[in-house]
């Protein structure tokens, strides 16, 4: 006989804050704050940021040994998982991971394969540059494409986009923390923009590769954007149809999910006593008409520029995650029944 089945997944977004096994704090130590955050999440794909990379030894190919420690005896011990695909090398610190319950059918990075790197001429370095210097971005895009039920495919794009702080500037500082002058500060400034918003270009134009195969494509941007909704970077990424002006265009838009939550709930990072979202789920209205709720975890969110000045060696990531449940539409099952067996 045959029945309809209903099923939800759930899809998370969590950057991990430098999740690693070496250093002062005992991995022990992280993992037991972390585990019970990820156990919570009940997550059937989890988008992973600032996973490190190890080495065994000196030469040899870094690895995710702090993440595979992690998930150890876990939920999510014998998901997939990728960082990349075939070829991928591994950077010491704040890889993307993408760990799903479900086959990875295709994975890869975009870093200036679909964006060039600027050029700009930097007006304060000293000494003056004579041309215009390359500005590039440390952190790739990760488009992970997913086997759901039914066979349906999903299209996952892990971002983790960089932080508002001045970039360096040729000459222009003294230390790590302090700035010989205002005007240099403030190209560190436009500069680190430049990054920021080309990170959000390039992963808005892999959206429109798979929009342009597939108009109803199920797509989801999910990461930290270190920028809130309104933001130049989320902007970018979403393509809102007020922005586009053209009505033609508007199924490509992506919508941010964490709209559904309370206002006075939505937020993932607490900073000097402001409460602001900087990790996001987008997604497109095909994948939207599947959504059903969305949580965001922050009940025991520090406040990180307090903690930063204040706790030694803090075992907590200063993110809250954030994850969204969707219902797959009815599959048909068919079932053999035993003689004599009665139905369900």
């Amino acid at each position: 006989m045959s029945r309809s089945v209903r099923s939800s997944i759930r899809i998370a977004t969590f950057n991990l804050e430098s999740l690693d096994d070496t250093g002062d704090l005992s991995f022990e130590e992280r993992a037991a704050v972390l585990r019970p955050q990820l156990e919570r999440l009940d997550a059937d794909i989890l988008c992973l940021q600032e996973v490190n990379g190890q080495r065994e030894a000196k030469g040899e190919p870094r690895t995710l040994r702090a993440l595979a420690r992690l998930l150890e005896g876990g939920p999510y011990a014998d998901f997939h998982r990728t960082s990349g695909g075939e070829g991928t090398k591994l950077a010491d610190r704040h890889n993307l991971v993408l760990v799903s319950r479900w086959p990875i059918l295709a994975a890869r990075q975009y870093r200036h394969d679909l964006v060039p790197s600027p050029q700009v001429r930097m007006v304060t370095a000293d000494p003056a540059q004579p041309g215009g210097d390359a500005v590039t971005w440390d952190r790739p895009v990760l488009h992970g494409e997913i086997e759901l039920p039914g066979g349906r495919r999903l299209h996952v794009f892990n971002l983790h986009l960089r932080a508002p702080i001045a970039a360096p500037v040729p000459g222009q500082k003294k230390n790590a923390s302090t700035w010989k002058s205002v005007g240099g500060w403030a190209e560190g400034f436009y500069l680190a923009s430049i990054k920021r918003a080309g990170q959000a270009l390039e992963a808005r134009l892999a959206v429109e590769r798979v929009f342009d195969a597939d108009p109803q494509a199920l797509i989801l941007v999910a990461g930290d954007l270190n920028a809130e909704i309104e933001q130049t970077p989320v902007r970018i990424i979403r393509a809102d149809l007020d922005e586009t002006g053209n009505g033609h265009l508007a199924g490509r838009s992506l919508v941010p999910l964490e709209r559904s939550v309370p206002e006075e709930r939505r937020f993932t990072v607490l900073h000097g006593g402001d409460a602001v979202m900087l990790d996001h789920l987008l997604v497109s209205r095909a994948l939207l008409g599947w959504f059903r709720s969305a949580e965001i975890h922050n009940e025991a969110l520090g406040d990180e520029l307090v903690a930063h000045a204040t706790v030694s060696h803090s075992p907590e990531s200063y993110h809250a995650p954030l994850v969204a449940r969707f219902e797959l539409p009815d599959q048909t099952v068919t079932e053999t029944m035993a003689p004599g067996e009665p139905a369900p």
